[in-house]
């Protein structure tokens, strides 16, 4: 499978924000801001498919933090796509 460049903006909150930090740093590698209730997240990231990486990256959270909630927007080719946890919000063309 192909892969593409992805735009990540997420909103990212947990029960123990301190204990997912690390974890979220390493695995997005873009820009992490603490926020009241957990992180705001902006990177680039490759992979095949939007819902692929939003599973892997809330996967990877959830074995640190099984109490994790992720509202993320992946965005690569003029559309954005839309994510609450696993769950699909939507796509839409880029703005």
């Amino acid at each position: 499978m192909e892969k593409q460049a992805f735009a990540l903006v997420a909103e990212i909150s947990s029960d123990d924000p301190a204990a997912i930090e690390p974890v979220l740093r390493q695995l997005v590698g873009g820009t992490v801001t603490a926020t009241r209730d957990g992180f705001r997240v902006k990177a680039a990231v490759s992979g095949a498919n939007a819902r692929d990486l939003n599973r892997s990256l809330l996967s990877a959270l959830r074995r640190v933090e099984r109490r994790t909630r992720l509202r993320s927007e992946w965005t690569a080719d003029g559309v954005t796509h839309r994510f609450f946890d696993y769950v699909p919000k939507g796509s839409r063309p880029t703005a």
